[in-house]
């Protein structure tokens, strides 16, 4: 143990997924012991500047979240996971109480060296677990969590307990990777016409619709709505984004006038608002059922 902590190798089962009976792929084929970096940082997660629609994808992801949070003068707003602390440190110049939870030490210590240079107010942090987390029942107006969820190995308690932290008449504020998504959908199934009916063998790697190895859970629309429902009274499920990642749209994007790119992701967002389902990332949010 450190800091009340376990250590970096201590090793957790199976994990929680709140699904029964499980569906089919939605849980990952990996070992029944599994292996919690608390040491872990960003430097696996991909980049967000690098293309047209990663930017919009992920300024898109960030902008919905923060905005439904609310946060502002007299409100206190909780992220969990909150990472390296930006998205928190966003909050919080917003006004109002906000604190990050975030088990990491690494990305913790940094969020840490970053706030101190910020100007204004600036959040708590806190070495937490999502799903074990060290607040009062009903301690926050809002609690966020950005694409986070399916790095939890157990992520039904986590939302549990984000539900439990937050008052009555508060919000919970979900953003999931879909990984079944049209662009995942139809990335599959281009690969598997090149492989299977073509013969060609296509260059190795994880390919954007594979899950990455530090994630737990692989989501799809309705596994997020069956999740979250057991815990929340759903007012919000929508979509952003559409088609990221799939290279023929990322190169279409990267070709086209900056201005007809814009237009082109935001019409893509605009189904995906409407049709989650096909979306990239889905957003949901709620109040917690009653206890």
């Amino acid at each position: 143990m450190r800091d009340g902590f376990p250590h970096p190798s201590q090793a957790y089962p199976e994990p929680d997924t709140g699904r029964t009976p499980p569906k089919a792929g939605a849980l990952l084929p990996w070992p029944a012991v599994r292996v919690v970096d608390l040491d872990r940082d960003m430097s696996d997660v991909i980049p967000t500047g690098t293309t047209r629609d990663s930017e919009y994808l992920f300024d898109r992801m960030t902008e919905r979240t923060l905005a439904l949070a609310c946060a502002g003068p007299g409100r206190r707003v909780l992220d969990c996971a909150s990472g390296f602390g930006q998205d928190a440190i966003a909050l919080a110049a917003r006004g109002g109480s906000v604190v990050g939870a975030e088990p990491s030490a690494r990305m913790t210590g940094w969020a840490r060296l970053v706030s101190a240079k910020a100007e204004g107010p600036v959040p708590a942090w806190v070495r937490a677990w999502s799903h074990s987390l060290p607040f009062a029942t009903g301690s926050f107006d809002a609690v966020l969590c950005k694409g986070a969820i399916d790095h939890f190995d157990r992520p039904a308690r986590a939302i549990a307990e984000m539900a439990r932290v937050t008052r009555p008449a508060g919000r919970v504020i979900l953003a999931i990777a879909n990984f079944e998504s049209l662009a995942c959908r139809t990335a599959r199934a281009l690969d598997a016409l090149q492989e299977g009916l073509l013969g060609r063998t296509l260059p190795r790697g994880r390919r954007h619709y594979d899950v990455p190895a530090d994630h737990f859970t692989r989501y799809d629309l309705d596994l997020m709505r069956e999740q979250a429902s057991r815990y929340l009274e759903l007012d919000r499920v929508e979509g952003i984004s559409l088609l990221w990642g799939l290279p023929q749209w990322t190169r279409t994007v990267e070709r086209l006038p900056y201005r007809c790119a814009s237009r082109a992701l935001r019409g893509a967002d605009w189904i995906a608002r409407r049709e989650p389902r096909l979306a990239d990332v889905v957003v949901l949010a709620g109040r917690p059922r009653p206890r």
